[in-house]
């Protein structure tokens, strides 16, 4: 009993973790993309990933024996989530805000419920159905607190891709540790995504997109290091723990995010009320969904 209760404080505190980190990478990618692309902080972003992901690979040892099935599962959560997920979320930030972003990346878990009931006959229970009904009301809310700072309904198309490519890459991960471990799995994914990017940069004429100097670098680096560890820790709590644990308390991102922006980006972003409701509203929305499903 006191091991499981340990597991279970781990599992949280690495989920927690992960969630402040996606909101500071958050904050230091909308430092960055004052002055440079999203093409220019996502590629940098995924060759930190890439770098500190293998050199862990080998301080831990080498990537062991991991299953071909696991290796493919991990390489479409690559083209999934972080070429798809990551690139839009990048580009959202930089076309509606950070704010406004992290609450409608977060309807993932909405997603991989969606998926679920779909696919898998996973009947409609009430915390969904009242979950679904809470996500709805703050979504509104956000699109009208959005127009209010000029932001356009189409352009909150940006952050939902971006959250149905987390919602699905959430399963692949889930899929693809069954035979592989989390840091190897992580790797493959990540060297998946910077070798698709690479290659559509340079096919499309982008290559000016690989370079990046003066405080822009910094913050994208910094970036790299937040939302790569943090998805890092992410992968570790779902390989003790279940996803409906993990994935509540790591929706809890955008909260962060609004109380990180109210520190330092004021000067870049503004908030008002109905921007700060609908995000509480989605928080809780996926909260309901996640935990009691």
């Amino acid at each position: 009993m006191v091991a499981s209760r340990s597991v279970s404080g781990t599992v949280a505190a690495l989920a927690l973790a992960s969630a402040l980190l996606s909101a500071a990478a958050t904050i230091l990618i909308r430092y960055g993309l004052q002055r440079y692309g999203p093409y220019t902080g996502f590629w940098i972003n995924l060759v930190v990933g890439t770098t500190g992901l293998w050199a862990a690979v080998l301080l831990t040892g080498g990537p062991g024996r991991p299953s071909a099935r696991s290796l493919a599962f991990f390489v479409l959560a690559g083209l999934v989530g972080t070429v798809g997920g990551r690139l839009l979320r990048y580009i959202s930030i930089e076309t509606v805000g950070a704010s406004i972003s992290a609450a409608l990346i977060n309807l993932s878990p909405l997603v991989s419920t969606a998926v679920a009931v779909a696919l898998l006959g996973e009947r409609v229970t009430s915390p969904i159905l009242v979950g679904t009904i809470v996500i709805v009301a703050g979504t509104t809310l956000l699109s009208l607190g959005g127009r209010g700072i000029g932001v356009t309904p189409g352009q909150l198309l940006l952050p939902l891709g971006s959250a149905l490519c987390f919602g699905v890459v959430a399963v692949l991960r889930k899929i693809g540790l069954s035979g592989a471990g989390a840091i190897v799995g992580t790797a493959a994914n990540l060297t998946t995504a910077l070798v698709a990017f690479s290659t559509f940069l340079l096919a499309s004429g982008h290559r000016g997109a690989m370079g990046c100097r003066g405080r822009s670098l910094v913050y994208f680096i910094a970036a790299g290091l937040a939302e790569n560890v943090g998805v890092f820790l992410g992968v570790v709590a779902l390989s003790l723990g279940a996803v409906s644990v993990v994935t509540p308390l790591a929706s809890v991102a955008p909260i962060f995010v609004l109380l990180l922006s109210g520190l330092f980006l004021r000067r870049i972003e503004l908030l008002n009320a109905r921007l700060v409701v609908g995000t509480v509203l989605i928080v809780l929305g996926a909260y309901l969904i996640t935990a009691f499903k």
